[in-house]
């Protein structure tokens, strides 16, 4: 796969061995808080969110994210910010949703469903990182 920077041009392949040493820690940044989670009485979703691991990798993402523009990277960098928004999405409305009696039927099940979704993407993401393959991305609002 060959990879592009803004202005079209091609882009070496050892030009990306930085951003993906960075691909990884975020991705190990990511597992540390949803490993917390698990082994703690917090949440995967809870440590996900709100566990600095997670905090400080998406303070990467966002800083280096111009970095890897047009190339395979790309992917994971958004694969991950959709991951970690989406989490904090599921785990508000599961919270809001805690707060009445009745709402624990649901906000108990939304959040098993989304601590195993996160657990899946980091796992899946790592995985296609270190086989030097881009993530699948949704084709609108990707």
């Amino acid at each position: 796969m060959t990879d592009f920077n803004e202005q079209g041009q091609v882009v070496a392949a050892d030009s990306l061995d930085g951003a993906r040493a960075w691909c990884h820690i975020m991705y190990g940044l990511h597992a540390i808080s949803a490993i917390s989670g698990i082994l703690t009485s917090a949440t995967i979703v809870g440590a996900f969110v709100f566990g600095w691991p997670s905090i400080i990798a998406v303070i990467i993402n966002y800083v280096t994210r111009d970095r890897v523009r047009g190339t395979w990277l790309d992917s994971h960098w958004r694969w991950q910010l959709r991951t970690f928004w989406f989490a904090a999405v599921w785990g508000l409305f599961a919270a809001v949703l805690a707060v009445t009696i009745i709402g624990l039927v649901i906000a108990i099940p939304a959040l098993v469903i989304t601590g195993v979704w996160v657990l899946y993407r980091v796992v899946r993401g790592w995985v296609n990182a270190l086989e030097h393959r881009a993530m699948p991305l949704p084709l609108v609002g990707g």
